[in-house]
């Protein structure tokens, strides 16, 4: 096995976006997973930060800062900048009904928001950071909640790593979730692997964009496509 020690990624940060339907201080099943991953991080230097988003003042909407758009109070401009500080993003949420919660739709859609800024090279802002997820719950959806989440996120510039998903469901049905005595959530070893696997994976994945200075700024630049350079597109020696 490789030394643990020359594992450093203190250089990264990562966002936690807790999207659980449960206000503070109420335990929250989701907050015990992202733990398990948080953990992994902080072990190795990554500065984390989480973010419970019922907790706040979040408009309903898709622009920036929705106090333009009818609404008096919105929370989100706050929560995105820390979104654009951070090298690594994941969302986390509960399974209602098979499929995501309610605030995490909304938590897609006012990142969705901010999907049209550009970066200095003129890609969209979000080039360059890398994206996962984590599910909870107590019946079958895992996979289709992560399918819709991380579709999402790489459709606005997000970097999916490999199994950059995990999560822990008990029996359908009526039952304990991941923190009630007797679960076996934290105990359960394929929740465990694949929250370690795409904890690491996020932390490798980053580090490469980080140390590529993200992804080339070549065939992916806003501001050239307008003004008519078209990346090949338009020669028929690429185009057969």
């Amino acid at each position: 096995m490789p030394d643990e020690a020359q594992w450093d990624f203190s250089g990264l940060r990562a966002l936690f976006i807790n999207c659980t339907l449960k206000r503070s201080p109420e335990p929250s099943n989701t907050e015990g997973l992202v733990e398990g991953s948080r953990d992994i991080m902080d072990h190795y230097g990554v500065r984390t930060d989480t973010v419970r988003l019922v907790d706040l003042e979040v408009a309903t909407g898709v622009w920036p800062d929705m106090t333009g758009h009818g609404w008096p109070v919105d929370e989100w401009p706050a929560v995105q900048e820390k979104v654009f500080e951070s090298d690594i993003l994941v969302l986390a949420g509960p399974i209602w009904l098979g499929d995501n919660s309610s605030i995490m739709k909304q938590c897609i859609e006012r990142l969705y928001a901010s999907s049209h800024l550009l970066n200095d090279r003129g890609q969209y802002r979000y080039y360059g950071r890398v994206a996962g997820c984590l599910i909870t719950g107590n019946e079958d959806g895992i996979k289709h909640c992560a399918m819709n989440i991380l579709y999402s996120l790489q459709h606005i510039g997000y970097t999916i790593p490999p199994q950059a998903d995990a999560g822990w469901i008990g029996e359908a049905g009526p039952g304990p979730s991941y923190l009630d005595p007797g679960s076996g959530g934290p105990e359960n070893d394929f929740t465990n692997r694949n929250t370690a696997f795409m904890t690491w994976n996020l932390m490798h994945v980053a580090t490469v964009l980080k140390q590529a200075d993200g992804i080339p700024a070549h065939g992916n630049q806003r501001p050239a496509w307008d003004a008519g350079e078209r990346f090949g597109w338009s020669n028929p020696e690429y185009r057969r």
